[in-house]
């Protein structure tokens, strides 16, 4: 009953609050979702005792779903570790979430709607997560897809919300195109959308051929290339990463609670889920390395420029994905789902802080319109601090942890994919403890950029915002010390117990990594020190000298500020042909064929033919009488030649 109660609570909440909003109020919606994700909360921390701890797996049969033919698919909820740490991440940050939006959202007309659509997310993700076939976890993807819709365009009124709204909606639905091919092509070759059933018979089918169009390649390769494209798109890496930024137009508890947290790892907890089909595709793995490794860095340059709070952020989790991602590449899929667990605390920690900054500067998003408020908010300020520690990898804090091992991980693999991963990793190491410390300095210290009636009502956030972000603040500074021996330690075998599979012949960087150089492991504390610094530097100490680089490398610093250009890019290539085409076949096809010579055309001609022969009606006896003999000459005429 628990773990049927951690799972289906959040949708009970969801439809108690969208349903009946209008009756309970909008206190009585806060306290039902609430108080019902509290329960799911506390459930799953009970079920981590039971599956992760105990190691008592379970896989529960709620009712028999899909049977056409060979396929076969019960609704079936899968607890394992894999599944027990990601219903942690997802109840809990999502518990503070609903909290923090208690007074966040304390103003807006909508309430209840608002709470129903988170609590309607987080069962969506639940689903995922739980689920015991691709079928059933596709639903639980689309579920997200449709609950990141609704949020991210909550103030349907802005017609910038609407767009971003409409851009997640479409850049997701290429991924999820892919990934629903992978789908196919699994089912095709194991007859099973199972994962006991895949997983199962992986090894007979590892060296499998299709023809892919027109190719002959590897199909368990295939297969997990397009499931990667599907987590390309969910969990925003380079080339499908573009409706990240843009999803920031949502109210800040949906950025902490989507786009930091939870949806956006829904892609890696699939590829960690499906390991024991990647293992078998060398060249599947070495694209993820690749891919993630280029977006972590790709991100985190972005990141240094960017002056929108929230999209500062925003970009530092599409940077700490390609991290994960990587990790993934090189067989480290503990350390993945360790980074993914930590940076879930201290991400949505600063996310949340970054909204009590807002909420607090009236507002105000824009951080060179910004600071000077430290003394004004102490604590939101000192939280951000402990979110930025723990992003930035600084001993001993949550990120130190977890950032490092992949780090290490990547180097230990020994492979030129993972020296590119770990070169591109401490890079990003480097620019992420720089941009973190330039919004932290150009935020809070400093000189007040703000105007006098702003700065005079800068004030500290209320309890109901402050007390959710010292909970995810304790994770943001125990989870990774509490969390090393368990997900990448020494006693990693007997707490994952089968639910992660690696190929340890093959994949060996988790073996390894505890014995990388030292220089290795202390590299990214070096360069994250140095970013920090550098920050220090540039915006304390001579905050006369970021304009003049900008100035003087202008060309470099529009580049990053506009994304790489990837949206100008994707509009020239995408949008606009899209809409010349659809213009084509609304005017050409539509409006002069189909209309033209359709319904329009045939009105247009009884139009004209009524008209002439209306010219006929002149009411003159003549001419009636000239028109009957001529009717008369032609009948006759036509009778004499038929006669013949």
């Amino acid at each position: 009953m628990m773990y049927v109660a951690a799972v289906f609570l959040p949708l009970l909440g969801s439809i108690v609050a969208g349903l009946f909003g209008r009756f309970i109020g909008d206190r009585g919606a806060q306290i039902v979702t609430c108080t019902l994700l509290g329960v799911s909360a506390l459930s799953s921390a009970l079920i981590f005792k039971e599956v992760a701890i105990d190691g008592n797996f379970v896989t529960i049969q709620v009712l028999h779903w899909i049977q056409s033919g060979t396929l076969d698919v019960s609704w079936a909820l899968k607890f394992d570790t894999l599944t027990a740490v990601m219903m942690i991440v997802v109840t809990w940050v999502s518990f503070m979430v609903h909290v923090y939006s208690v007074g966040y959202m304390s103003h807006d007309p909508a309430i209840p709607r608002f709470m129903s659509y988170l609590s309607l997310f987080t069962f969506a993700m639940l689903m995922l997560v739980t689920a015991d076939n691709l079928i059933q976890l596709f639903f639980g993807w689309e579920g997200v897809g449709v609950a990141s819709y609704l949020l991210i365009g909550f103030w349907y009124q802005k017609p910038s919300a609407c767009a971003a709204a409409i851009k997640a909606f479409v850049v997701n639905r290429v991924g999820d195109f892919g990934f629903a091919l992978g789908i196919f092509g699994l089912y095709f070759l194991f007859d099973s959308v199972t994962f006991a059933g895949i997983f199962a018979a992986a090894p007979e089918k590892a060296n499998a051929v299709v023809t892919f169009f027109g190719i002959e390649a590897n199909a368990i390769t295939i297969c997990c290339l397009l499931l990667f494209v599907g987590a390309m798109g969910k969990s925003a890496q380079l080339g499908l990463h573009t409706w990240l930024p843009d999803a920031m137009e949502g109210p800040t508890p949906v950025s902490a609670l989507i786009h930091a947290a939870t949806m956006v790892t829904a892609g890696v907890f699939m590829v960690a889920r499906m390991s024991p089909l990647f293992e078998y595709s060398s060249t599947a793995l070495t694209v993820v390395t690749l891919v993630g490794a280029a977006t972590a860095f790709f991100a985190a340059t972005v990141g240094c420029v960017q002056n929108d709070i929230k999209r500062v952020i925003a970009y530092s989790t599409c940077s700490q994905l390609g991290y994960m991602f990587f990790a993934i590449g090189v067989s480290a899929y503990q350390a993945a789902i360790f980074h993914l667990m930590t940076h879930a605390f201290f991400k949505a920690l600063l996310f949340l802080g970054a909204g009590s900054v807002i909420h607090a500067m009236s507002d105000e998003q824009d951080i060179r319109r910004m600071g000077g408020i430290w003394k004004n908010v102490k604590i939101t300020w000192a939280l951000m601090w402990i979110g930025s520690l723990a992003l930035a990898g600084v001993p001993f804090f949550a990120g130190y942890y977890s950032k490092d091992t992949i780090l290490e991980a990547a180097w230990a693999s020994h492979s030129l994919a993972g020296q590119f991963a770990y070169v591109m990793g401490v890079s990003a190491a480097f620019l992420t403890a720089f941009y973190s410390w330039r919004l932290l300095i150009l935020t809070f210290h400093g000189k007040p950029r703000a105007d006098e009636h702003v700065m005079a009502h800068v004030h500290e956030s209320p309890a109901i915002m402050i007390i959710p972000l010292m909970v995810l603040a304790v994770g943001a500074v125990f989870s990774g010390w509490l969390g090393y021996e368990m997900f990448v330690g020494h006693v990693q075998h007997d707490f994952w117990r089968g639910s992660i599979k690696v190929l340890s012949d093959v994949h060996g960087a988790m073996e390894h990594f505890h014995h990388v150089e030292k220089w290795v492991a202390l590299t990214p504390t070096i360069v994250a020190a140095s970013g920090i610094a550098l920050a220090y530097l540039l915006y304390m100490f001579f905050p006369s000298v970021p304009p003049a680089l900008a100035s003087s490398f202008r060309g470099i610093y529009l580049f990053l500020l506009n994304k790489w250009y990837f949206d100008e890019l994707y509009d020239f290539l995408f949008v606009k042909p899209a809409f010349k085409l659809g213009r084509g076949f609304w005017q050409g096809g539509d409006g002069a064929l189909i209309d033209g010579v359709g319904p329009d055309g045939v009105a247009a001609a009884t139009k004209s033919i009524a008209q002439k022969v209306g010219k006929l009606q002149s009411g003159y006896l003549y001419h009636y009488a000239f028109v009957m003999l001529i009717g008369v000459a032609v009948f006759v005429t036509w009778y004499m030649f038929n006669a013949r």
